[in-house]
């Protein structure tokens, strides 16, 4: 899959089958809606592209607004969407950044500057509540009606819907900041993850005796937060087992904020049995994932480090009871 930043590129291909979306988290609609641009993308001979934004737009209109907290909670970080897009077996990912300049763009703008002179769209597809343009003045018809003009087609999908639930980023987001992980993975169509590269940390977890592995999540809001019994991927052998763990995602109340990681979120994961192969430093530097199964409870506050040490204790031995309790 190739990757490009911006539609001005000379390694676009000329010509494509087209979707467009903010695509986080890549959930069962996503997938649909993916499945059958490849189809179409196939029957033209041109390659499937997904044009998709960084920050979220609705990320760029809370910061300019004052008003941050409007921002949506984020299911997935950037390199986790685009893992999801190639495993999707999409050809092309354009990634435009939101910014004034894009959302000041008018619909007619947008659909002749980046939809057929920048990208050669000879296919659109399209969400059933898609809106574009300044203001989001564009909408399907209108899209549908420069089509018939410009020499692409246009069409619309539905949604999408397990067991009467429709799915969405939304649904996603709502099941996470809940805790529901069984129905976040139905919507998902897996267990929701988060992948990266182990990066340094205060090392503070050694020093009680629960060394972690850490992945900072790149957006300042996750859907999900807390402590979670999770199964990592990556550490050992190709082909080997998950291993099982325990992990924080967050904020880490019980810390100085003003430690080594600037108090960024992140995904602190601790092996309930390290690989002895990997020795002490084994993992920094590699790309994991880890898949986060169950929340034991929210991010806690504990008064000092003796009451923190019972804490992690009690979550070691909490997730063991899960894993325990769960089929593989």
């Amino acid at each position: 899959m190739k990757i490009f930043r911006g539609f001005q590129h000379p390694d676009l291909a000329p010509a494509c089958a087209l979707t467009i979306g903010n695509f986080d988290g890549v959930h069962r609609g996503h997938q649909a809606m993916l499945a059958l641009l490849r189809g179409e993308a196939r029957q033209r001979n041109v390659p499937s592209c997904v044009m998709t934004f960084e920050p979220h737009p609705r990320d760029h209109f809370a910061a300019i607004s004052g008003q941050p907290e409007l921002a949506p909670a984020r299911v997935g970080t950037l390199r986790d969407k685009l893992s999801e897009l190639q495993a999707c077996g999409v050809d092309q990912v354009v990634v435009l950044p939101f910014d004034q300049r894009l959302a000041s763009l008018s619909p007619q703008d947008f659909i002749d500057r980046v939809l057929v002179q920048g990208l050669g769209a000879r296919y659109v597809l399209v969400g059933d509540d898609f809106r574009f343009g300044a203001k989001r003045a564009g909408d399907y018809a209108m899209l549908d009606a420069a089509g018939e003009r410009c020499g692409f087609d246009v069409a619309r999908m539905n949604s999408y819907e397990v067991h009467g639930l429709r799915v969405s980023s939304s649904a996603v987001r709502a099941a996470l900041g809940e805790g529901r992980m069984h129905d976040a993975a139905r919507l998902l169509g897996h267990p929701y993850q988060i992948s990266g590269h182990v990066v340094h940390g205060r090392k503070l977890g050694r020093e009680l005796g629960f060394k972690t592995l850490n992945l900072r999540f790149s957006h300042w809001k996750p859907a999900a937060s807390g402590i979670f019994a999770v199964r990592l991927h990556g550490l050992g052998k190709a082909g080997a087992s998950p291993l099982q763990g325990v992990a924080n995602l967050g904020i880490r109340p019980s810390l100085d904020p003003s430690d080594v990681n600037g108090g960024r979120v992140l995904l602190e994961t601790h092996c309930l049995d390290w690989p002895a192969e990997l020795g002490a430093e084994g993992g920094y530097g590699k790309i994991i994932r880890v898949e986060l199964l169950h929340k034991l409870h929210d991010e806690l506050k504990y008064d000092g480090l003796d009451a923190l040490t019972r804490g992690i204790t009690q979550d070691c031995d909490d997730a063991r009871a899960y894993f325990a309790s769960t089929p593989p």
